[in-house]
């Protein structure tokens, strides 16, 4: 018996999202914008010391084609030709730093993820050479010179690792962030791999002049960073190469942004003024600020937002970041205990349905934005002998709102204009009493898509729209209307303000807690010996010392 014929489905464009802790591929109508299989791996993290996190570079590529394969596997039992996927976008978690021999196409140490923090007295040091008249550092690249962005994890890197040391004397050492790193080894690898980054990573690195959309020589030189090992920078929508392996070969990859920009575009905030909030491993809020950098007076990034082809004009954004988000319920399971998987704290949360005077403050990698200290540390206060873990369930979900709340707040001063409402997307958004929360805390309506990943459709989008590919119509009058899903502030603001004025007592009390010394070291206090390294310093206050850890729900 003949087999059955396939449906056909035109065009389809896949997305590779690759995050902290999971990999996905996932593949799009572009007619209707309608996800139609997707598969996803998780992805470990190494802490190595206190304070280091880091992942295997093989084990993410390895998770790709994984994703690729599966997901192809599914459309063929749902009788869609895979010959219909025109084109490929890559979206990546932002900062994280890999070297490569290019030659080999071995990495030549793991990824140093953006959340690690063994840089400090580097950016230390590196602070005390910066003039206090004229930071050239933040004025070219709109970033505040930190642990998290890939510069210092480089210079760490050249300054501490043998083997990339005689790599880049060989002239065989190549830098990227994990979407080069994805595209050289898609594209062919060490038998002719593109090596380019586009400029929302390239925005993320500290080395390129956000202004002249170049890398940045006096960056470099300030960082001790050779040039020739950095990739060649291109837009977010074009075709970089053709798959060279798998079931997609000589497929093109048209598309690249970082995750934050990924989920800008995936949200359609394509005006001067749009924001979305995007709840993953961190929280990232993003405002769209068009053609012109504006430079934060409150503790926000100023970043590239996109460039949607080559000869397209680059949109900018003001970036809120804050480093533990979702990373809260894979802590609350994996270190705790106190729930079996990411989803059950909403049921624990909905037992109690208030934290009873109990205050997260989830400072594991230090504070993000606005307050850019690295020596913060988590707490947990406004403990009593009635606290339970589902108070304390209760409280991871209203750090994540109160975190947010700061940089909402930021932005809002920032922009000079307040925001209407907040955009949402990310796993966490699938979670009704974070969402209720947010909108009681900002007291404003949150708003998200009935189809959260964004993240994905905005690299498809990219792919898709790209010079050679014109499968994805980026006009407003051809975007797909979206369903929409709406939380409504449920309290009174006063309430609203006091229980924000608390956590923002608690924050003050997370502060100064850790020394150079130690994060280089890392050793762990002198109460690290205590069960998962938290101790009670009063009846009210308990500290977390916590491994340091990240995940994307």
């Amino acid at each position: 018996m003949a087999a059955a014929k396939k449906a056909v489905w035109a065009p389809l464009v896949g997305a590779v999202d690759q995050g902290t802790s999971s990999t996905r591929f996932l593949v799009f109508n572009s007619k209707t914008a309608e996800l139609l299989s997707h598969h996803q791996v998780e992805i470990k993290q190494e802490f190595p010391r206190e304070g280091w996190v880091e992942q295997d570079p093989k084990e993410i590529l390895q998770s790709v084609y994984e994703c690729i394969e599966k997901t192809c596997e599914k459309l063929g039992q749902l009788n869609i030709d895979i010959s219909n996927i025109k084109a490929i976008g890559v979206s990546n978690q932002r900062e994280t730093t890999v070297v490569w021999d290019k030659l080999t196409g071995e990495p030549l140490y793991n990824a140093v993820v953006w959340l690690d923090l063994r840089t400090q007295s580097t950016v230390e040091s590196l602070s005390k050479r910066i003039p206090g008249n004229n930071n050239f550092v933040k004025s070219k690249t709109g970033l505040p010179l930190s642990t998290y962005f890939s510069a210092v994890k480089l210079h760490w890197l050249l300054e501490n690792v043998k083997k990339i040391q005689k790599a880049v004397k060989e002239d065989t050492a190549l830098f990227g962030t994990i979407d080069s790193w994805l595209i050289w080894s898609l594209t062919g690898g060490a038998n002719g791999g593109v090596h380019c980054t586009d400029v929302t990573n390239a925005s993320r690195t500290m080395l390129f002049n956000i202004h002249s959309l170049e890398w940045d020589k006096d960056l470099c030189d300030f960082f001790d960073i050779p040039m020739k090992i950095l990739p060649n920078i291109r837009s977010c929508s074009e075709i970089y190469g053709l798959m060279k392996a798998g079931t997609l070969e000589g497929v093109p990859i048209s598309g690249c942004l970082g995750d934050q920009s990924a989920a800008l575009v995936g949200q359609m905030c394509f005006q001067d003024g749009q924001a979305k909030n995007t709840y993953g491993t961190g929280c990232f809020l993003l405002c769209n600020t068009g053609h012109k950098c504006v430079f934060s007076d409150h503790g926000l990034l100023t970043t590239v937002a996109y460039q949607l082809g080559r000869d397209k004009p680059v949109y900018y954004a003001l970036e809120g970041s804050v480093a533990i988000a979702g990373a809260i319920s894979r802590w609350l399971r994996d270190n705790l205990g106190i729930i079996k998987t990411s989803e059950e704290i909403e049921k624990l949360a909905k037992e109690v349905g208030t934290s009873y005077g109990c205050y997260f403050v989830p400072a594991f990698s230090g504070l993000y934005a606005p307050y850019w200290d690295p020596s913060a540390r988590g707490i947990i206060c406004g403990l009593t002998q009635f606290t339970n873990k589902s108070h304390i369930a209760f409280a991871a979900l209203e750090a994540v709102c109160f975190q947010t709340r700061e940089i909402w707040d930021a932005m809002n001063r920032d922009c000079g204009i307040p925001l209407s409402h907040l955009q949402v997307d990310g796993g966490m958004t699938n979670n009704k009493i974070l969402m209720q929360l947010q909108a009681d805390i900002l007291y404003v309506p949150v708003v998200k898509p009935a189809m959260p990943e964004t993240t994905a459709l905005g690299a498809a989008m990219a792919a898709g729209a790209a010079e050679g590919v014109g499968v994805w119509s980026l006009e407003p009058e051809d975007l797909a209307v979206v369903t929409m899903e709406r939380f409504e502030p449920q309290i009174n603001a006063e309430e609203s303000e006091i229980r924000y004025s608390t956590w923002k007592k608690a924050v003050m009390k997370s502060m100064g807690w850790v020394t150079t010394q130690s994060l280089e070291s890392g050793d762990p206090s002198i109460f690290g010996s205590l069960p998962f390294g938290f101790f009670i310093v009063s009846s009210i206050v308990m500290l977390i010392g916590a491994r340091y850890m990240s995940g994307i729900l």
